[in-house]
């Protein structure tokens, strides 16, 4: 019901429209023999069903998307959850887990949302309160940069988090997204993916797998969580200069992925600005250098991982 709502003539229709049971006779399901992703079989694990949920509403939105030339918005996050635990400082064993969001996708008529929760009543837990309950310090809590797939609608930014422990502990998440990027449709580009990694930028730099339990935190060690981007909607090259020069303002693009993403050159200064010459020439090398056959999804470079070395899928094209 969520999805459908999408096709309706103006986002104020959309608003309008109610999720409830009369959407539902719209929409035939026909599932898979016994046995799949889909439909386990005992003792298949299925604790984490959640994911599996959320990733089939974004097959039906891209199937939509296609048979509507694009007028659906981009993909956006799903699931994570990322904690820590261990012994406090009197000796009492704790677990902290937090479901943080990430970015909704790029929409035909606007960007997507920063840091929109899937699910019910999740929130980012207030540093207050983690602070003075467990052995951490949270040195930064903000939107992730660049983390939005590029398009002419920019994707939603995911968080950023950085978590200084205190006392040695022990890591954990189950998350989605880490290899996978939400897919930017239109020309619009992926967003940039899930990924923890402990001492950024430190002699002891490494990443963590987004499914894991156990990984072991020293007192002092800093650990960067970024969560998810939405995907793009729409060509990053016909998006505005203006708004690519007040995302810079607002820290949502970087210099860097202004000029890579949206062909923009900016000078830098107290005061950034364009230099509209160069950005000229920069986009119509950009548009040059692109094959003619763009494909209408873009999966980010993990789908090569999956695909081995394809960047794009046959279904990928309109």
């Amino acid at each position: 019901a969520p999805i459908l709502r999408n096709l309706a003539d103006t986002p104020e229709r959309m608003a309008e429209l109610d999720v409830n049971e009369g959407v539902v006779p719209l929409i035939e399901m026909k599932f898979p023999e016994k046995g799949t992703l889909i439909t386990p079989i005992f003792p298949a694990p299925t604790n984490a069903r959640t994911f599996v949920i959320l990733r089939l509403l974004g097959v039906l939105a891209g199937v939509v998307a296609k048979a509507v030339d694009g007028n659906m918005p981009a993909d956006q996050e799903t699931i994570r959850y990322t904690g820590v635990y261990g012994e406090d400082f009197e000796g009492h064993s704790y677990l902290m887990r937090e479901v943080l969001g990430g970015g909704s996708g790029g929409r035909y008529y606007a960007d997507g949302e920063d840091t929109i929760h899937v699910v019910p009543d999740s929130r980012n837990l207030p540093t207050e309160f983690t602070e003075s309950r467990f052995p951490f310090i949270v040195e930064k809590l903000g939107l992730a940069m660049d983390s939005g797939g590029a398009g002419r609608y920019r994707g939603g930014l995911g968080y950023e988090k950085h978590i200084r422990m205190l006392k040695d502990a022990h890591f954990m998440s189950i998350a989605d997204r880490s290899i996978l990027a939400c897919w930017g449709v239109k020309g619009g580009k992926a967003g940039r993916p899930f990924s923890v990694v402990l001492d950024p930028g430190g002699p002891n730099e490494r990443e963590f797998d987004a499914l894991t339990d156990a990984e072991p935190i020293k007192a002092g060690e800093v650990v960067r969580i970024r969560t998810t981007g939405g995907g793009g909607w729409g060509d990053p090259l016909e998006r505005p200069i203006e708004e690519v020069l007040r995302d810079i303002q607002w820290r949502k693009v970087s210099v860097e992925g202004a000029r890579d993403d949206y062909g923009v050159v900016v000078i830098e200064g107290d005061e950034p600005s364009v230099d509209e010459a160069a950005t000229t020439e920069l986009r119509d090398q950009l548009r040059s250098e692109r094959g003619e056959n763009e494909p209408f999804f873009d999966r980010g470079p993990g789908y090569a991982q999956l695909s081995g070395g394809a960047t794009s899928a046959v279904y990928d094209y309109v």
